[in-house]
């Protein structure tokens, strides 16, 4: 696993390739757009417009959930990204997806005289080779993360954390397939001389924006809202847990995810009746070395020393939920 600052690292040097990309390919396609008057590139360039409004967002949240906890936030700032991503993926919503759909209906309602498709086709060939090598960085940083995880790339891509290079990679993705619809929507209007081609390219964009930024909403939605760390390792930081000769029982364990490669683990702790303060509290001290030996990214072990079943029946309290 990497450490949180080479994970940021990666992180903000994949969401600045993949901005870089977008704001060029944005003018490009918008200049195209305008001389062929492609309703489907003008949906392109919306949607580069929208990418590149959601990397900025993107290098906020990664500069601003980076910050060291303080007095203020004492958990530190790390759940901060999700705020910012998710303002990413209504970017996409509102900037790509809407003006998309609208341009498709209005072309197919109007009606649109298909002008000269050339510079469209080359500006498309160019904005496919960048976006392409934008989708290279963001895959080599997530099979990397994945493989350091012992994971499945599909897998990892579905429920990593690191929601900055799970958006680059699904825009990106994203933006090649448009780009493919696009140029499906140009050669058809070439071919039949009518822009209903075009309009349905514009909105099956529309609809692929649509998909990309519910995926992103409801993966931020759940990190916002709170998740726990995947049952594998829960179980493992159980185990560990129950490893000392002075643990009876783990009555809850709670998990939550803060980050890439932040986490926090907070359990009720069940400690043998005949063991002392002193061995409890280093049984508490070599438990949470044992984790983060395992998981380096539980930044946070709390243990709460807890009456067992036995002990609440005998005391005449509640039974443990």
């Amino acid at each position: 696993m990497t450490s949180a600052a080479d994970g940021g690292g990666e992180s903000t040097l994949t969401v600045v390739v993949a901005a870089l990309a977008n704001l060029g390919i944005a003018l490009a396609k918008a200049v195209a757009g305008v001389i062929s008057g492609s309703s489907a590139m003008l949906s392109e360039a919306a949607h580069s417009v929208a990418d590149t409004v959601t990397e900025v967002l993107l290098l906020t949240a990664l500069k601003r959930s980076g910050k060291p906890a303080d007095e203020d936030h004492p958990l530190g700032y790390g759940p901060e990204r999700y705020i910012w991503a998710m303002l990413a993926a209504v970017a996409t919503f509102v900037g790509g997806a809407v003006f998309s759909l609208y341009d498709g209906v209005h072309t197919l309602v109007a009606g649109e005289e298909p002008g000269d498709p050339l510079v469209s086709y080359v500006v498309l060939g160019v904005a496919f080779l960048l976006e392409g090598y934008s989708l290279r960085t963001g895959l080599r940083q997530a099979r990397g993360e994945a493989a350091r995880f012992k994971a499945p790339f599909k897998l990892y891509l579905r429920h990593t954390p690191d929601t900055a290079v799970k958006a680059v990679v699904l825009e990106d993705s994203a933006a090649l397939i448009g780009l493919v619809l696009a140029a499906g929507g140009l050669l058809g209007g070439q071919l039949t001389g009518s822009g209903v081609w075009d309009g349905l390219a514009s909105l099956l964009i529309g609809l692929l924006l649509l998909v990309v930024a519910w995926v992103l909403g409801r993966s931020n939605a759940e990190l916002l809202i709170g998740r726990p760390l995947p049952k594998a390792m829960r179980e493992r930081i159980r185990t560990e847990l129950l490893a000392s000769e002075h643990v009876e029982a783990v009555l809850e364990l709670t998990t939550l995810v803060q980050g890439p490669h932040e986490a926090l683990v907070a359990a009720k702790v069940d400690f043998r009746d005949v063991s002392t303060a002193a061995q409890i509290e280093w049984a508490c001290e070599q438990a949470e070395q044992r984790i983060r030996a395992v998981y380096p990214a539980v930044s946070r072990v709390y243990l709460d020393p807890t009456p067992g079943f036995a002990q609440r029946r005998e005391e005449g309290l509640s039974p443990w939920p």
